[in-house]
Formats: structure tokens, sequence, C-alpha cells
């Protein structure tokens, strides 16, 4: 069954289905990709790790990766201070509490390597809530995207997220809610971004390669609504439900509600 969204779907911005779409559409697009790239190349599906903290936590719900060392407290493992007296001391029974301890949180992304050497040519980034808010996770971000810009590795970078700050690009007149930057090391600083809204279908894009060899396209669209399908979106999805943040333009809020519409009624 296809979503209801023309587009990118939106309900997927929830914690609980983020990230194994995460995971999922990155290699969708290296399956979809790799039919189209010469014998000279090829795509591994890589992974980042940082540690977080259980600040963040409400942006891990769902996330089978992330690995919580602490536990909740359970009213029935804590035992309120009980003083104990007699006639010679008092003895104070200790309460049991818990510390703060770090979440282990792993990212997807990919790389297309030359067979002969393994050299990445490029890297396909798509952005996650935690690259997006400040934290440790956009600072790790931020330092690996300076790394590639600075070197002979093409970047191509996803954002369908709607909340969090975007990542800098210069000379932009777009306000587009969604980006895809397309950056050749050697065209840079130029660069291409491909900028759409909620209303329109996800674009093809190119995965740029070394300058003679031609860019395999990614079917955006045709790729994300094969997997919607796979992963059973539209029975797991309740549309019923308040859409996910941040709040939508008041445009956007209307056309949303009368698409939305009929399962309301339903």
């Amino acid at each position: 069954m296809p979503s209801l969204f023309p587009g990118m779907d939106l309900y997927l911005e929830y914690p609980a289905f983020w990230s194994s779409f995460h995971t999922r559409f990155m290699v969708a697009i290296a399956d979809a990709i790799t039919p189209q790239l010469g014998s000279q190349y090829y795509v591994e599906v890589e992974s980042r790790t940082y540690q977080s903290d259980e600040a963040d936590e409400e942006l891990l719900i769902g996330i089978p990766d992330a690995i919580v060392f602490a536990g909740r407290a359970d009213a029935t493992l804590t035992e309120p201070p009980v003083s104990e007296t007699t006639a010679v001391t008092t003895q104070l029974r200790p309460e049991k509490v818990f510390v703060p301890m770090p979440i282990e949180v792993k990212q997807r992304y990919l790389e297309v390597r030359e067979m002969t050497t393994d050299t990445v040519i490029t890297v396909v980034e798509l952005l996650s809530p935690t690259n997006k808010r400040s934290g440790e996770g956009r600072t790790a971000y931020e330092k690996k995207r300076q790394l590639i810009l600075g070197s002979a590795t093409h970047l191509v970078e996803i954002d369908l997220l709607r909340g969090g700050k975007p990542m800098a690009v210069r000379g932009t007149r777009s306000n587009s809610t969604y980006r895809i930057l397309i950056s050749r090391s050697h065209q840079r600083p130029a660069a291409e971004l491909y900028g759409f809204d909620l209303q329109h279908p996800l674009p093809s894009f190119p995965i740029p390669l070394k300058p003679e060899d031609p860019e395999p396209i990614v079917p955006f669209q045709v790729i994300f609504s094969d997997l919607y399908d796979r992963a059973r979106y539209a029975t797991r999805i309740d549309y019923r439900q308040p859409l996910p943040p941040p709040a939508l333009s008041e445009l956007d809020q209307q056309w949303v509600e009368a698409l939305l519409a009929p399962l309301q009624d339903a």
C-alpha cells in the first residue's frame, strides 16, 4: 500500500520509526546504485559510533543499536532511608540510586570505493536528529563533514528532517523543507542543492564518481515507495496521531489535514 504523502512521510520522523528507516534507506540506496556502477567501484555500508547521554534519550526510542548501560529507577528497587534507633547508636540504611551512563549510538552511511585501491570516492550521508541538534552527534558529524569537504572525496548529504538546524551552505535562496547536497570535490566550493517540500515527490539525483565515469542516478521516490511498502509502514503508522514536531506552516498544516481527513473520519 503506498504512502499517503507524495514524497517524504513526515510520520517517519517519530523516533520509533526513524532509526530503522535510516538504516533500511541507506541499504536500499546502495542496492539501487550498485548495478549502475562499473566494475571498478563497489559500495560499502559503514557506521559511525559516538557516545550520547541520557538527556538525549527521547531521540533514541526504538533504536535497536542504542546500548543503554543504565536502567531506570524502579519503585520496587528503591528503598527509602530507614533509621534504626537504639539506646546506643543510630544506623542509616542507604537508598538505592542510579547514576547517568553513556548511550552508544550508531549511524549508517555509504562509501563508494575504488575496487583496486579501496580509496573512498564518494560519501553518502542521511542526516539524523542527533546530527541536526546541538550536542555530540552534531559536533562529530560536522568534524567529519569538514574533513570530507577538504579532501578529494565527493559528498552527498541528504536531509529529510524538518527539525533542527540545517547544515551550513552558502548562497542559497531556497527555504525548502528538505535538501540534498551534491558536492563534487573538483568543483568546490561550488555545489548543487536540491530543495523540495512536503508536497513534492522525492527528486532523483546523481552519485558523483571520477570525472571520466558516468554517474549513477538514485531513483529516490521509487526507492522510498518500495521501502515504505516492504516495511509495511501503511499498517504500522497511526495517521490519527498528532504530527511530529516541529509545527508546520499554516498552508502545509491545512494541506496535511485535508490529506488525512478520510482517516480521521474512519
